[in-house]
């Protein structure tokens, strides 16, 4: 399976269309758990200005993508007033996606830069400013679509340069990446990571961490600990959930995640119901 499929499969991204048009004076985003936002500039001049303060001008045909939950405000320019579709991003999990985590705060690039985006918001643009049958559940799966788009940008041109999808992004690191993320439960010691990336342990090692952030043996108990948050919201059995991610009971489970999060699974599920 593909770079992004295994992870959209588990994880999924899902977008809800809210505003089309005209945007006339400030529009203010408040932090919502587990979604961010998708912000397509068509025409005319807007400012985004994200939590820190820190503001952008944007006047040509922008995707803007704000992945995580981040306060932010766009305020439309009165002599050229902005032409946008804006979308809710959702996550169906209650715990966190690897892929919305692994991105800037906030992605921004011109339609230009890709055909298929330029080509899917002409689309998208067409269905989201006409009153036609249908429109609404017509957007929000185009949007989908964009969204893919976009995560297909980051990788094919390599954009983030450390991190989960830059480690996606690489020929050799990928295929671990891929198959850790597809089998948790298997036994993943250096030794099998590094044949299945054609190297060395130490050059592979190096290689991984500098390019990820953290060692092959901390990314496997880090995406152990992602599944297995998502199976307990799933009311999985702990000890279901531990056999699923590779640990031999529930026992062993718990002190990986008392060890990662200074909880239980049973306390951390409680806690995040």
């Amino acid at each position: 399976m593909d770079q992004l499929s295994i992870i959209l499969k588990r994880f999924s991204m899902n977008t809800e269309v809210f505003f089309s048009g005209n945007l006339c004076g400030i529009s203010h985003f408040d932090k919502q758990p587990n979604q961010g936002h998708l912000h397509l500039l068509q025409s005319g001049e807007l400012t985004l200005i994200d939590e820190l303060g820190v503001s952008q001008v944007f006047n040509e045909p922008t995707v803007l993508f704000v992945p995580l939950p981040h306060t932010h405000r766009i305020i439309g320019s009165d002599d050229n007033p902005p032409k946008l579709v804006c979308a809710n991003v959702m996550y169906d999990e209650t715990t966190s996606n690897p892929i919305a985590e692994a991105l800037p705060s906030l992605l921004s690039f011109n339609f230009n830069d890709c055909p298929k985006i330029k080509q899917t918001s002409l689309l998208l643009f067409e269905e989201a400013f006409n009153d036609r049958c249908g429109r609404t559940p017509m957007i929000n799966s185009l949007t989908d679509i964009f969204i893919i788009y976009i995560l297909r940008h980051v990788l094919s041109n390599k954009i983030m340069e450390y991190g989960l999808l830059a480690g996606l992004a690489h020929p050799q690191l990928s295929k671990v990446i891929l198959a850790i993320q597809d089998a948790p439960e298997q036994a993943w010691g250096l030794q099998e990571m590094a044949e299945l990336a054609l190297m060395s342990r130490s050059k592979f090692s190096e290689l991984f961490k500098r390019v990820i952030g953290q060692s092959p043996g901390d990314y496997v108990i880090d995406w152990r600990i992602v599944v297995a948050k998502s199976l307990l919201k799933q009311k999985k059995s702990v000890a279901l959930v531990a056999n699923a991610v590779g640990y031999e009971n529930g026992s062993a489970l718990a002190r990986v995640f008392r060890k990662k999060l200074g909880i239980s699974p049973k306390e951390w599920l409680e806690l995040n119901n």
